[in-house]
């Protein structure tokens, strides 16, 4: 079972799943695959080689899947996929991405709000929310569980970690590590994010744990390469402490300490 609407425009070369629901003078182009129980919402666009995911919801003049802002792009073939559940709030745009074969990525559970915008070859993970007019540049990768403010502008080929937290009207120009709060112009870390952390199950000694990672690593006024040193070598090597230390070790852009 179907419901699309009379006066939506559905290209007959879309792939539509079952129980999909598509709303009047919504836009689906060739080539768009639509999984199972997704609803899209009037004046919608979904366009290129994009795959939404099951149960997805893409809210009215939403475009997702339109050719990217990037002056290299000389019309090869790419790709858009939204995972599972996400929902993807009034005029926020998705841009297909750059280079022969490559993809724009936003995972599960994700929550993009109103005129948010992810830019060409972008990769959101699981669970990820976009606050209002939050905006990414180029080649941006999020990690799971990532939360970013209402108008949050990261430059291109930035990495923000798991569980962290950016607060709104930041100015993103450096990676963001995993488990932290940022925020300010530009954007360096002011504390754990405590919150998150608690509300995703870490138990006291968990965050208690990061928490002295934190300090030795962005408020002693250590090099980095020595903060590290004293993190790997006087803290347990739990998990998140692994990925702290990995993230700060693979950072192409630094850390706004």
């Amino acid at each position: 079972m179907r419901s699309i609407h009379s006066a939506a425009i559905v290209s007959p070369k879309a792939e539509i799943g079952e129980n999909v629901r598509i709303g009047p003078y919504a836009v689906v182009e060739d080539n768009v695959i639509i999984r199972d129980n997704a609803i899209v919402h009037s004046h919608a666009v979904i366009a290129g080689l994009t795959t939404i995911g099951e149960s997805c919801e893409i809210f009215p003049g939403a475009v997702v899947g339109t050719r990217c802002q990037d002056l290299k792009y000389r019309g090869e073939k790419t790709y858009v996929e939204i995972g599972a559940r996400t929902v993807i709030r009034e005029c926020v745009t998705v841009n297909s991405s750059t280079g022969e074969g490559s993809k724009t990525s936003i995972g599960e559970d994700c929550f993009l709000m109103a005129y948010s915008h992810v830019g060409h070859n972008c990769r959101l993970g699981n669970g990820v929310i976009m606050a209002n007019v939050a905006s990414l540049a180029g080649h941006i990768l999020i990690e799971d569980q990532a939360v970013i403010g209402g108008l949050v502008g990261i430059h291109q080929f930035v990495h923000v970690g798991t569980l962290s937290m950016i607060g709104g009207l930041s100015k993103v120009n450096q990676d963001v590590p995993p488990y932290s709060l940022s925020d300010g112009v530009p954007c360096s870390v002011v504390d754990i994010n405590a919150i998150g952390l608690r509300r995703h199950g870490f138990p006291p000694e968990a965050r208690s744990l990061i928490r002295r990672a934190f300090k030795i690593l962005f408020k002693s006024g250590l090099a980095t390469s020595h903060a590290v040193e004293i993190v790997t070598s006087e803290l347990p090597q739990t998990p998140e402490i692994r990925h702290l230390l990995e993230f700060i070790a693979n950072s192409e852009r630094g850390i706004g300490r």
